[in-house]
């Protein structure tokens, strides 16, 4: 428990004594951007869907398998019975072989469908990379809700400490009024519950700063020590339809199921090359080792499938069927995106009219408060009328703050909506992760024997 105070009061302390290195909003999002699970973890999806590409280049390229073979035979003649009858000497005769084979396949047609297969791989590309677009916002978002949200909850229980000193302060002048007679002791006892609620108030505060700080550990990699003021607020749109707009235009979702509806296009036309025949060739070569005896096989293969069951009719369907899915998906994506600029605008709206509303109403509640208290010194008002508006005016400072704090995170929301909180649109100045290193890298499908230390120091970059 004595750990927990103390964290607590080390956290308070920041808004109170500067240091001399305060972590701003844009040292946050570095930090959640490097040291990000959910990122390192789609990266690595992203580097599989790469290779997905390389393996379908290599569909297009002959096979060739070497084989070799030793054998030992033994062969035992040795019948008695046998023997006896023929007359025949027990004979004992052993062999060995051994031989080489090369062989090289290739395949010469199949109606195009190795080439589709390299471009459903390279739209695969493409989707996992807008995949890991939003995963990218979600974490930079995340930061920034985290961040905003630590010095909410300093700010509360400083107004929460504050409020308690002050009633403690009401309290006392009631004791001391009580002791004059100008009040009675039902003031004092209200003076007390009062106190009881504001410390119980102060405890739940400083339990959501501690829960405030897990969550920025979580998001960001490390305790908040020292946050510096929030920064100026980035621009986001002019209106709410210029923002519709861009998020139609580059949000990750809409882009990402655009590269779906291609796929699927593809696939269909490759469900149609499976009512063509397939061409292939290979050519044999075979070596005798002890004997010096060789051939070579060279043959043509021409193949096509009769009768299936209806089988690739099937699979033809489920293509289309599959089509016309994702052409649903990609239009309900671009409902879904506009849906959410527009609750995302309409928070962002909401919010500023709540602080505008917010800040009249501390100010009004300020002067009530200064008026009630100053009139029961006077005695026209109780202890219970100076409690009362002690509450309201704490209540209205606590509601400006949630206003300030939900008003500054909606407009982070809003470029989330729209597609553009990533870390390069924030200009974080970092060297963010290059979609395309690893791509270039292994495109060509490279022999690991030839080219892996060139992965290996792409591979140490991405992970520095």
């Amino acid at each position: 428990m004595q750990k927990f105070w103390a964290a607590v009061a080390v956290t308070a302390a920041m808004v109170a004594a500067p240091a001399a290195r305060s972590e701003t909003l844009a040292d946050a999002l570095i930090s959640a951007y490097r040291s990000s699970n959910l990122l390192d973890q789609n990266q690595a999806v992203l580097r599989a869907a790469d290779e997905d590409a390389a393996i379908a280049l290599a569909q297009l390229r002959p096979v060739i398998t070497f084989a070799t073979q030793a054998s030992w035979t033994k062969t035992d003649n040795d019948s008695p019975i046998g023997n006896i009858l023929t007359g025949v000497t027990p004979a004992y005769s052993e062999s060995t072989d051994a031989s080489a084979s090369l062989t090289a396949s290739f395949l010469i047609y199949a109606g195009g469908r190795s080439k589709m297969a390299i471009d459903v791989a390279k739209e695969s590309v493409l989707s996992t990379r807008e995949a890991l677009v939003r995963v990218e916002q979600q974490v930079l978002l995340d930061a920034v809700s985290a961040y905003v949200n630590v010095r909410l909850q300093i700010e509360i229980v400083a107004l929460r400490q504050s409020n308690v000193r002050l009633i403690s302060q009401e309290l006392q002048a009631a004791k001391d009024r009580f002791e004059v007679g100008e009040v009675t002791l039902t003031d004092v006892s209200l003076a007390e519950a009062r106190r009881a609620a504001a410390q119980a108030g102060l405890a739940a505060a400083q339990g959501a700063l501690e829960a405030a700080r897990e969550r920025y550990k979580a998001a960001i990699g490390h305790y908040p020590s020292n946050l510096a003021s929030l920064p100026k607020l980035p621009v986001a749109a002019r209106s709410e339809d210029a923002a519709r707009a861009i998020a139609v235009r580059n949000h990750p979702v809409i882009k990402q199921a655009g590269h779906e509806v291609k796929i699927s296009d593809i696939r269909v036309d490759i469900a149609k090359t499976a009512f063509l025949p397939t061409v292939s060739s290979s050519l044999t070569v075979t070596e005798d080792w002890l004997s010096g005896q060789g051939n070579t096989v060279a043959g043509i293969r021409f193949s096509d499938t009769i009768y299936q069951g209806g089988e690739r009719s099937a699979l033809f369907r489920k293509a289309l069927a599959g089509k016309e899915a994702s052409a649903a998906a990609q239009l309900q994506a671009v409902v879904d995106v506009s849906e959410a600029v527009g609750n995302a605008w309409s928070n962002v709206m909401v919010q500023q009219a709540s602080i505008e509303a917010g800040g009249l109403q501390v100010t009004a509640a300020q002067k009530a408060f200064e008026g009630v208290r100053e009139e029961a010194t006077l005695g026209a008002r109780t202890t219970l009328d100076v409690l009362n508006a002690e509450q309201e005016l704490l209540d209205a400072r606590a509601t400006k703050l949630e206003a300030e704090a939900s008003r500054y995170v909606g407009v982070y929301q809003l470029l989330s909506t729209m597609g553009q909180l990533t870390a390069d649109q924030l200009n974080l100045g970092i060297t963010t992760f290059d979609p395309d290193a690893y791509y270039n890298a292994v495109k060509k499908a490279p022999l690991t024997s030839t080219r892996g230390k060139k992965l290996d120091k792409i591979l140490e970059k991405i992970g520095n």
